[in-house]
């Protein structure tokens, strides 16, 4: 039971690094490069996912309309019933 789970097996010619967990920064340039490569994916991706969907929206929301219209009863048809 010498052997930890990570080194279970050898695998010749392959080569691992590691850095123990404490050695590591948690959020390193978060707020220096993170936050603005958020913005400039987000605004490169807008304009080429926006559109389709606000056609979606619009097709979608028409369609609904004109259901409802199609549902109702024409008042004209029934002007002489008492």
């Amino acid at each position: 039971m010498g052997r930890h789970f990570g080194d279970l097996a050898k695998v010749r010619h392959i080569i691992t690094y590691s850095l123990s967990p404490f050695e590591q920064r948690a959020f390193p340039n978060y707020f220096s490069k993170g936050i603005p490569n958020v913005w400039r994916r987000f605004s490169t991706s807008f304009f080429k996912v926006a559109p389709p969907m606000i056609l979606m929206y619009l097709t979608y929301s028409w369609g609904n309309s004109v259901h409802q219209q199609s549902k109702r009863k024409n008042p004209a048809d029934f002007e002489n019933d008492e």
